[in-house]
């Protein structure tokens, strides 16, 4: 057991305050994308004032990513930045990761602080950020007692799926190396301190494929002069649900989504373009594996078929994964926090968090946290709200959790190195 979960839990009480503050500034200023530069500078400048060295993690993003985001709907990025920050120092190391991006949705909420440019945290990532700056703190204050290091990742671009990736391919596990990660998502439909997770498959992968059909456009009464876009989409969007009904075991979870079907100016002309997203969760990796590769292969029959021609853009996020050990370790830290009664092993979500690319490479654990109650306004909703309550709570868990975990690794680098 960890003897400073007391101290811990006071001190985040005592910085109820401060928190709901960083929450409540960041809630005001979303960004969505890869590239948050208000919401970083919020976060650097707090950083320095609690003396915690920090560094950018990221740069400019490749062409060709540039132009898959563009078309998977996302506004044009050409830089994606996070920042990353070191309390403590030495072997073992564990990273404890917030998300930063706003929603393109414009908050409907009566709130003194809401956003008022379009955009909103109406996901809660506002609040993740507050509550590991809080976990900061006290992790600061409490430095020379910490046997190992802590690594502090505010990263970007959740919402995109890639975000995660991007800071992996940047080195954010590396230098100092991250040896086990933790991450937290609050859930504005759950009584307010109550945390759930999963161990295994903890949240759905997601595949999503980009399709641009080209055909040949002209007059709507000589079709035979024409390759019509839109009829191959309607083919094509027919083909790949029946690929679900037919070719997938009915016990796996596999939801498959055509959320973008779009093309055409007029009732009297066949355009030369259309477009089909296309969009694949599924908890199941034999299932994601089959229609990963049978999806672009009825796409390719279909269109050919109809004498059209494609580009298509194919991005993966993986599956979350919390290690079953990990999980052992973190789970008595957490119940110190919220109570051993409000915390439960729940079915893995349908949604999709790229905290999976994290998990691909180190053991890994990610929980939710209530931050509301039953028949609150659901997460992406115009309307959500958090219990601000649950703030000092999920601070004092992140801290907990990351002293928790050291005390119990403590020497392990060391050893390692003999």
């Amino acid at each position: 057991m960890n003897k400073f979960s007391e101290k811990i839990k006071r001190r985040a009480q005592e910085l109820q305050e401060q928190i709901v503050r960083d929450r409540r500034a960041l809630h005001q200023i979303p960004e969505i994308g890869m590239d948050l530069p208000r919401t970083c500078a919020y976060v650097e400048k707090q950083l320095d004032e609690m003396g915690i060295p920090w560094k950018e993690c990221g740069g400019e993003l490749p062409g060709k990513m540039t132009q898959d985001f563009v078309e998977a709907g996302f506004p044009k990025m050409e830089r994606a930045v996070g920042v990353t920050a070191v309390i403590g120092k030495g072997s073992p190391c564990i990273l404890l990761r917030a998300d930063m991006d706003a929603l393109p949705i414009q908050e409907e909420n009566d709130l003194e602080f809401k956003s008022c440019n379009g955009l909103g945290h109406m996901c809660g990532h506002d609040s993740h950020t507050a509550m590991l700056l809080g976990a900061a703190r006290i992790l600061k204050e409490m430095e020379e007692e910490l046997p190992g290091t802590v690594k502090l990742m505010f990263q970007p671009g959740e919402e995109t799926g890639a975000g995660a990736r991007m800071m992996v391919e940047y080195g954010a596990l590396e230098n100092p190396k991250v040896d086990a990660a933790f991450g937290m998502h609050v859930q504005s439909v759950d009584e307010t301190g109550k945390v759930g997770y999963s161990t295994g498959v903890n949240s759905a992968s997601l595949d999503t494929f980009i399709l641009k059909i080209k055909g040949k456009g002209g007059h709507s009464s000589q079709p035979q002069l024409c390759v019509d876009p839109l009829m191959i989409m309607n083919q094509v969007y027919q083909a790949v649900n029946l690929l679900v009904t037919r070719e997938t075991d009915p016990a796996a979870m596999v939801a498959l989504t055509c959320g973008v079907a779009k093309g055409g100016t007029a009732v009297n002309i066949i355009p030369e373009e259309a477009q089909l997203h296309i969009g694949v969760r599924t908890l199941n990796m034999e299932a994601a594996e089959h229609l990963k590769k049978r999806i672009p292969e009825v796409i390719d029959h279909y269109v050919k078929a109809w004498r059209g021609e494609y580009e298509i853009t194919v991005f993966h996020t993986p599956c979350t994964y919390s290690d079953r050990n990990l999980c052992e370790e973190l789970v008595p830290a957490i119940a110190q926090i919220v109570g051993e009664e409000q915390i439960h092993e729940i079915p893995p979500m349908s949604g999709t968090e790229d905290f999976g690319y994290f998990t691909q490479q180190v053991p890994g654990m990610f929980a939710f946290i209530g931050a509301g109650k039953p028949g609150n306004a659901p997460l992406h909703n115009a309307h959500m709200i958090l219990d601000e309550s649950v703030l000092n709570l999920g601070a004092a868990v992140y801290a907990n959790a990351a002293m928790s975990w050291l005390m119990r690794h403590k020497g392990e680098g060391e050893r390692e190195n003999e």
